[in-house]
């Protein structure tokens, strides 16, 4: 989850939800600049949060009982393979996406955990058995998965809240295109990508917001219900060029 805390208590994002988002952005993408595998590059990126831990026990709660931030959760070995397996199910180009994902955000965690180097280690071998199963290159792969990197970036950006006051700049991410993106918002609350990447001047994204009031719970099974009762408040921006 995407917990942010407010005045009366918890914003709630669910971390598919985020994803959901970036698809939106990622849809309006410049053709010429589509990496290969285009639907399938798409599906992966609504999929890279997938695999995670059901709600039981206390899964998705802190020590304290609060909703447990994504970027406070430990990293799962299991939560990667079902996450990648979800894809593998679908097509070998999903798959390898999804495993691209991984390496990217584990291995500098490299040498801390021995089930760790041995997921990552399979990792490197998976991907080169699915690039060749693909007849995609080294470097088409990597276009298509730093494609998936910016989105997730931008999408995070956008859900954590991080877009700087009084039109100052902040940097999304490098793009696949090895051009840095900077994001800023106008007096008008519209918002700005620079250079622009889409391929109309403006569009509009949004992600589904539950608001808690209750501060601390006592089980996942609590926390689920309490949003599932939650009201949904859409979160709205728009881009224009």
């Amino acid at each position: 989850m995407i917990v942010t805390q407010t005045d009366e208590g918890w914003r709630i994002i669910n971390q598919q939800a985020h994803g959901l988002l970036a698809l939106q952005a990622a849809m309006h993408w410049q053709d010429a600049k589509r990496p290969i595998y285009w639907v399938e590059t798409l599906i992966a990126l609504t999929e890279h949060d997938d695999g995670q831990d059901p709600w039981q026990g206390r899964n998705h709660l802190t020590t304290a009982g609060a909703p447990l931030h994504f970027q406070i959760l430990q990293y799962s070995v299991d939560q990667c393979r079902s996450m990648i397996q979800i894809g593998l199910q679908k097509s070998r180009w999903n798959a390898l996406m999804l495993s691209m994902h991984t390496s990217f955000l584990y291995e500098p965690k490299r040498g801390t955990d021995a089930a760790l180097d041995e997921f990552l280690d399979q990792q490197v071998d998976n991907q080169k058995k699915w690039r060749r199963q693909c007849g995609a290159s080294k470097a088409e792969a990597q276009y298509a998965y730093d494609f998936v990197q910016w989105c997730d970036a931008l999408s995070l950006v956008l859900c954590l809240d991080q877009v700087p006051p009084e039109g100052r700049r902040l940097e999304v991410s490098v793009g696949p295109d090895g051009v840095s993106y900077y994001i800023l918002q106008r007096p008008d609350e519209s918002l700005c990508l620079d250079p622009w990447p889409f391929d109309q001047p403006e569009l509009t994204i949004h992600v589904e917001t539950f608001p808690l009031k209750q501060l601390v719970f006592s089980s996942d099974e609590e926390l689920y219900n309490a949003i599932q009762d939650a009201p949904v408040a859409v979160k709205v921006w728009t881009f224009r060029q």
